[in-house]
């Protein structure tokens, strides 16, 4: 069974928006932080955004001031709001659940930027 579904990449063209969503049960929405890789072929997967501890927001550098990380509470979901983005951001985007040494990974969701 699925604990994270992701929803919503796709194909955009350079300087464009997608949000991002990712559902998942309401144990895990109330008490793992949560938030969102993206890993592209040949690389490491890396940190875009999440929530930590009592209510900090991480940001990664390279998307720091064109992405945004937020969540409805009546809906158990996270979204990524990406704006201006740039052929560099292609990857597959996971949703992750953190909390001590307990991880949940969503399965991916591709997102394209290319004209």
């Amino acid at each position: 069974q699925e604990q994270l579904v992701e929803s919503g990449g796709g194909l955009v063209q350079p300087g464009g928006s997608l949000r991002l969503s990712c559902a998942t049960s309401g144990s895990i929405f109330t008490w793992y932080n949560m938030g969102w890789y993206r890993q592209a072929p040949g690389e490491q997967r890396e940190l875009v955004a999440g929530f930590g501890d009592l209510g900090r927001i991480i940001y990664g550098d390279s998307v720091r001031g064109r992405f945004t990380i937020s969540k409805d509470n009546s809906r158990y979901t996270v979204y990524l709001q990406m704006s201006d983005l740039k052929p560099e951001d292609t990857a597959v985007y996971y949703c992750n659940a953190h909390l001590g040494r307990n991880d949940y990974w969503g399965r991916g969701t591709q997102v394209t930027v290319s004209s």
